[in-house]
């Protein structure tokens, strides 16, 4: 049987009866966070269609993926645990931001490579304050809608957390510290006498370093990398989604959606949980 999770403000029971309907399944439950059918494998195309026909979430979870075995929710930090690119924002005080927030965009879409697009946008910031970066994350980086309901009932599954981003640690570090998380892995911004030497130390954190962090951390936690969730919005996720049980794609980029066994485009992080009932 395969399993197809309905989610989104719009959702209603006469939506969830139709679908069932069509799919010849059986609603099995209904919660705060998802109604869920029990059906035969979908043909192919169906899943696609009734997306378009329909103004929220549909998903169909993995065979390999045992919600009641998840583990370990490894996630994204910029656009998916929070709403802002903080290399752009940073850039905005030394008025790059249209400029750096282009080549993100690029590198995001895939369009250009991760590291070298890295290279370039830091190197921006040469000369900056190091004090700009304490006004980026007290004044401009707010958690997306649902980040607090979702860490919140990973807790209480006993679901470990780790947040993994192309960005830099002085962010990743304090929503450790002030969320709770587990586990952080990100870039190191150089300084020097309290400001930006436009450089990075040490190795970049892109796409293959998320995708080994996650499988280094299924062998310290003893898992399968099938218990693991791992959720992105961009093309330096792609490696670190294929290699997860469940992958997702948060309101991400097209070729995001296209490789993610699920997307979430209308519900918000807390969508998460819905796949878990």
């Amino acid at each position: 049987m395969t399993t197809v999770v309905l989610q989104g403000e719009t959702l209603t029971l006469l939506n969830a009866q139709a679908i069932n309907d069509e799919l010849g399944g059986t609603l099995t439950s209904a919660s705060e966070f998802s109604t869920i059918i029990n059906a035969d494998p979908l043909i192919t195309g169906q899943l696609q269609a009734l997306r378009q026909r329909y103004n929220f979430d549909i998903n169909v979870l993995p065979e390999q993926f045992d919600p009641q075995q998840a583990a370990l929710l490894v996630t994204d930090m910029d656009s998916t645990l929070i709403s802002i690119e903080c290399v752009d924002e940073i850039a905005d005080f030394i008025n790059a931001k249209a400029e750096v927030s282009a080549i993100t965009e690029s590198a995001m879409r895939g369009e250009i490579d991760f590291e070298t697009s890295l290279r370039q946008r830091v190197a921006l910031l040469k000369g900056l304050e190091v004090s700009v970066l304490t006004q980026v994350f007290e004044q401009r980086l707010r958690l997306n809608p649902g980040a607090e309901k979702l860490l919140a009932g990973l807790k209480h599954k006993g679901i470990k957390t780790a947040l993994v981003s192309g960005g830099f640690t002085f962010f990743t570090e304090r929503l450790k510290q002030q969320l709770g998380l587990d586990y952080t892995l990100a870039n190191v911004l150089a300084e020097k006498n309290g400001k930006l030497t436009g450089q990075l130390e040490g190795e970049i954190c892109g796409a293959q370093a998320k995708a080994d962090f996650l499988l280094s951390h299924c062998d310290k936690l003893a898992i399968a990398p099938s218990q693991v969730i791992a959720m992105g919005d961009g093309a330096n996720d792609l490696l670190m989604l294929k290699a997860a049980g469940l992958s997702i794609a948060y309101h991400a980029k097209p070729k995001v959606q296209v490789e993610a066994k699920a997307v979430l485009n209308h519900c918000g992080l807390d969508g998460v949980l819905g796949m878990l009932q």
